[in-house]
């Protein structure tokens, strides 16, 4: 066999969804131009609260992101991540006041120490499922809630806690550090942006491959995903391994983004919260999670800092469309706007033909 033949039999036996085809190459160049409208343009166009509230959409969309791989591939409900969140962001603050490592390297170390703790919490979903291992779940966020409340975050100090009676106070803690090539605000938003995209990157690879297939199977059936051949514990644990570790370095860019964390910031109802809004988004589409993190950052920013609306009536809005999707979406935002703009756009066609004499209709 010649070396063109063996060329053409390996490319023949590659899976279909490797082929880059022209919708493929489409799609890439779209996600590459909002990617790079995101980092290099919305900094110009925007005032500092929004770059703020921007730089907040994106760190709790990687956070919706490790639901969505829990819940929507593999099939566990887990109502932890917002905790998980807090825990990454006390041990960044924690680590950049006790060490002088890198900020690249106090990310990856932030985010291996999470994920331990989240591999720890996922630990029940070996013998429990459903609503309780979402309880389960539940309990731990309202257990951090309760000892970040105790031990509040660091301030510099020393100890265990890293605390000290002299910074008690807000306004006289010292800032948690940030990358030396990102100290301002907008450089800074541009560092949580690519980070952000590598977060995704990296759960796009897993749901593309081995493991994706992996946790499609134990969705749909764990009896015979043990048939197939999937070690199912390995692959659950796996599945919390990497939200965990996700939403640990995003916990310890939100660390830094704050600069003086408090406990109050993260309470046990932001994990009802971010859950339904993953829902809304779409569990099954890394589209939703950048939904979700919109509707948990950028509204609640629009309703009180720009409107002046009471930010409880967004309880309302979440719940109406909670509701809409259990009843006639169950992709959520991200599949089910697509499929109604396109939709629209045939019954606009299909006027506009009806419009026209009945000769250019013809033709």
């Amino acid at each position: 066999m010649g070396a063109a033949d063996a060329q053409s039999s390996g490319a023949t036996t590659l899976p279909a969804r490797f082929h880059l085809g022209p919708a493929t190459a489409l799609r890439g160049a779209i996600i590459l131009g909002l990617f790079l409208f995101v980092l290099l343009a919305v900094p110009s166009l925007v005032g500092p609260d929004w770059l703020t509230t921007f730089a907040s959409v994106a760190i709790y969309s990687v956070v919706a992101l490790g639901f969505d791989i829990l819940y929507g591939r593999v099939g566990m409900i887990s109502l932890g991540q917002v905790a998980l969140l807090s825990v990454g962001c006390w041990i960044g603050a924690r680590l950049a006041y006790a060490t002088a490592i890198p900020f690249p390297l106090l990310l990856l170390a932030t985010g291996a120490i999470t994920c331990v703790i989240g591999v720890l919490v996922g630990l029940p979903s070996l013998r429990l499922s459903g609503l309780y291992l979402a309880l389960i779940t539940l309990m731990f966020a309202g257990a951090v809630t309760v000892a970040l409340g105790v031990i509040d975050f660091p301030n510099g100090g020393g100890g265990f806690e890293g605390t000290s009676a002299t910074g008690a106070l807000t306004t006289s803690n010292p800032p948690v550090r940030r990358p030396a090539i990102a100290t301002g605000d907008t450089a800074f938003y541009r560092y949580i942006v690519v980070v952000t995209a590598l977060m995704f990157l990296l759960a796009l690879v897993h749901v593309a491959t081995k493991p994706g297939r992996a946790w499609a199977s134990i969705r749909e059936s764990e009896p015979a995903a043990l048939a197939a051949g999937v070690h199912v514990t390995v692959y659950k644990m796996w599945a919390f391994a990497l939200a965990s570790f996700m939403t640990g370095v995003v916990g310890c860019l939100l660390a830094a983004q704050v600069e003086t964390p408090r406990a109050i910031t993260f309470q046990t109802q932001a994990s009802l919260t971010l859950a339904a809004t993953a829902l809304i988004g779409g569990i099954f589409s890394l589209w939703g999670a950048i939904v979700a993190g919109i509707f948990n950052q950028l509204l609640p920013f629009l309703f009180q800092a720009q409107w002046g609306v009471n930010s409880n009536f967004l309880l309302i809005i979440f719940g109406a469309g909670l509701l809409q999707v259990l009843l006639t979406a169950p992709g959520g935002l991200a599949q089910q706007f697509p499929k109604d703009m396109a939709n629209l756009g045939r019954l606009v066609v299909r006027g506009v033909r009806s419009l026209l004499p009945s000769a250019e209709r013809a033709s």
